[in-house]
C-alpha cells in the first residue's frame, strides 16, 4: 500500500517489487539476536523510505499536479532557501497536518508490524515455499537490474534529485556569459528604434495576482477603484486586456517565457542574423537605457533577467515569504528613474511582490477593508462550503489586491507626469501568474492544477497615440509579452513576428497547452 502512494498504473507493481526484498528478509530464517536487531532496523528504514517517498509524491500530485523531478518542482526547490521552505510548511499547516498525522501513524504501525514479524521464531521452509521465495527474489533482481525501474527506488531517486537541484542552483549563481551572449545576439539582430527621439516605457510586473479578484474585471468586492478611475479618465489610451493568461504557474518559469522572444536562439528563417533571445537585451541594443527595480530577493530572477539591465536596484534584503517590505517602497526609486535625463530612451521594469504569500504581509496592517465579511463573496464561498480559514485567506488576499491597486495606479500617474516633452510614453502591467484562493478548490497559494493559477490581469497605456478600437479583445498569453512590449518600445528588427503582438492587426491567437484539461481562454 505504501509503495502505491503517489504512483499510478504500472509504476505501482514496480515499486512493490523494489520494496519486496525487505519483506523477504523478514521471512528468511535468522537465529542470531544481533542479526534480528540489524534486520529490524534495516527493514524499518527501507519500508519507511518507501512510505515517505509515496507521501511526498502524493502531496505533489494532489496539490500541484506534478512529480518531484518535474521542472516545476526542481525550479521551486532550487529557488527556495531553508528558511523559505520552513515558512512554506508553516503557511500550509492546515493542509499538511492531516497527512502528516496519517504518515506518522502509518510509520508507527509499520514499525510495530516489522518488529512483530522479526520476533517470530524461524520456521523451516517447505519445497513449495522455497520455490515461491526464489521466484520472488528473481523478480526483485529483475526490478533492481532494470535502470528505468531502479531509478525510482527512494535510495537512488532522492540523492539524484538533490544533485539536480544543486546543479540548477549553481547554474543560476553566475550567468554572465549567457547574458553577454544575449546582448551580442541582440546587437547582431539589426534592431532599431523608430518614432520619437525621446521615449519612456514602464513595465510593471507583479506576482500572484488573479484577475478574478479585481473589480476592474467584474469582481463583486471593490478591490481596484483606482485602476477603474484611471480607465475612465484615459479612455482609448488605456487598454484592459480581458482574457489574459499566464502559461506557467510559478514565477521563475513564467518570467523566462515573458521576457523571451519565442525562446529561439537560432537564426530567423530567411535571415543570417541570429534571433534576439531577450527583450531587455533587445531594448539595450536599440538604444534604451534599462532599469530593473525589484521588491524580490531572488537569485534566479536577478541572474537571469535583472542583471541584463544597465541599472539594478533590489530593495528587498529579506528573502522568503516572511519579507514585510511593501511594494509602495519602490515608488521613490521609480520617481528618480523617471526624472533621470541621462538617456532619451528609457525602459523601467518594476518587479513587485504583489500578492505573493503570505498575504497579510503584502499590505499595511491597518488596510483590511474586507475583514467584516458578510458580502456577496463571503456568501458564495459559504455556499461552496469553503472552510473558515480559506474564507479568511480570501479576505487577506483581497486586501492585498486593494493595496496593490493603489501602487500600480500610482506608477501610471507618475509616468503621466514625466512624459518626455515632444516624445512618447507607454506603460504595461501584468502578473507573472495567478493564485488559487478558494476559486475552484480548498487551497490558498500557487496552483498549477486549476485555472486560477493562470488567470492574470494585463493592461496597456500609451501616449500620444491611442489604441485602435477593438484592440486587445482576443485572448493574450504572457509568454508573448515581449512582442507586444516591442511595439510599445517602437523597435523593430528583421524577422519580427507580428502574429504574436496582441496590438497588431495580424495577431493570431494560439492556445497554450496547460496541465488543467480543456480551457475556455475567451473568458
Amino acid at each position: 500500500m505504501s509503495a502505491s502512494l503517489g504512483h499510478e498504473g504500472l509504476r505501482v507493481p514496480q515499486m512493490l517489487l523494489l520494496a519486496l526484498p525487505g519483506l523477504i528478509w523478514l521471512r528468511w530464517p535468522v537465529r542470531s539476536p544481533s542479526w534480528r536487531r540489524l534486520r529490524l532496523f534495516g527493514v524499518a528504514m527501507l519500508l519507511g523510505a518507501f512510505l515517505l517517498d509515496g507521501f511526498l509524491r502524493a502531496y505533489l500530485r494532489q496539490r500541484y499536479a506534478a512529480v518531484p523531478d518535474s521542472t516545476l518542482v526542481l525550479t521551486a526547490a532550487a529557488n527556495t532557501s531553508p528558511r523559505e521552505a520552513l515558512e512554506y510548511l508553516m503557511a500550509q499547516g492546515a493542509q499538511w497536518w492531516p497527512g502528516l498525522v496519517a504518515l506518522l501513524l502509518a510509520l508507527g504501525l509499520l514499525l510495530g508490524l516489522v518488529r512483530l514479524a522479526s520476533q517470530q521464531p524461524p520456521r523451516p521452509l517447505g519445497t513449495g515455499s522455497r520455490w515461491l521465495w526464489l521466484g520472488l527474489l528473481l523478480l526483485c533482481c529483475v526490478a533492481h537490474a532494470s535502470k528505468p525501474w531502479r531509478r525510482h527506488h527512494p535510495a537512488a531517486f532522492w540523492p539524484h534529485w538533490a544533485v539536480s537541484v544543486e546543479t540548477l542552483r549553481m547554474n543560476w549563481s553566475d550567468q554572465s556569459q549567457q547574458r553577454e551572449l544575449l546582448l551580442e545576439q541582440a546587437r547582431a539582430s539589426g534592431v532599431r528604434a523608430l518614432g520619437a527621439e525621446s521615449s519612456t516605457v514602464v513595465l510593471v510586473l507583479t506576482d500572484s495576482v488573479n484577475r478574478d479578484n479585481m473589480s476592474l474585471y467584474g469582481y463583486p468586492r471593490e478591490t481596484t477603484p483606482q485602476l477603474q478611475a484611471l480607465s475612465r479618465e484615459e479612455g482609448a489610451r488605456l487598454l484592459v486586456l480581458p482574457h489574459a493568461w499566464s502559461v506557467q504557474a510559478t514565477t521563475v518559469a513564467a518570467l523566462d517565457g515573458l521576457f523571451s522572444l519565442g525562446g529561439s536562439m537560432a537564426a530567423q528563417p530567411g535571415s543570417a542574423a541570429p534571433a534576439p533571445g531577450h527583450i531587455l537585451a533587445l531594448a539595450r541594443a536599440a538604444g534604451y537605457r534599462v532599469w530593473w527595480m525589484s521588491n524580490h530577493d531572488d537569485l534566479a530572477i536577478e541572474q537571469q533577467h535583472a542583471q541584463l539591465a544597465d541599472t539594478v536596484e533590489m530593495i528587498n534584503r529579506e528573502p522568503g515569504r516572511s519579507s514585510s517590505m511593501l511594494d509602495g517602497e519602490l515608488l521613490d526609486s521609480l520617481e528618480v528613474a523617471l526624472a533621470d535625463r541621462s538617456a532619451p530612451r528609457k525602459l523601467i521594469v518594476l518587479h513587485l511582490l504583489g500578492a505573493h504569500p503570505h498575504y497579510r504581509l503584502r499590505a499595511p496592517e491597518a488596510l483590511r477593508p474586507f475583514e467584516q465579511g458578510g458580502d456577496a463573496v463571503e456568501r458564495e464561498m459559504q455556499r461552496q462550503q469553503r472552510p473558515v480559514w480559506l474564507r479568511e485567506q480570501r479576505q487577506d488576499y483581497d486586501a492585498v489586491i486593494h493595496y496593490h491597486d493603489g501602487v500600480v495606479a500610482e506608477t501610471l500617474r507618475m509616468l503621466r507626469r514625466h512624459v518626455p516633452v515632444g516624445g512618447e510614453a507607454a506603460w504595461m502591467y501584468l502578473s507573472d501568474h495567478g493564485q488559487e484562493v478558494g476559486h475552484r478548490i480548498d487551497h490558498a497559494g500557487h496552483s498549477p492544477g486549476t485555472e486560477a493559477g493562470y488567470r492574470i490581469p494585463a493592461m496597456l497605456w500609451r501616449t500620444p497615440q491611442a489604441f485602435a478600437p477593438g484592440s486587445g479583445q482576443q485572448p493574450f498569453r504572457a509568454d508573448w509579452t515581449g512582442w507586444t512590449l516591442a511595439e510599445l518600445l517602437r523597435i523593430e528588427w528583421p524577422g519580427m513576428e507580428p502574429a504574436r503582438n496582441v496590438l497588431d492587426p495580424r495577431y493570431r491567437w494560439e492556445a497554450p497547452q496547460l496541465p488543467i484539461g480543456e480551457v475556455d481562454f475567451a473568458r
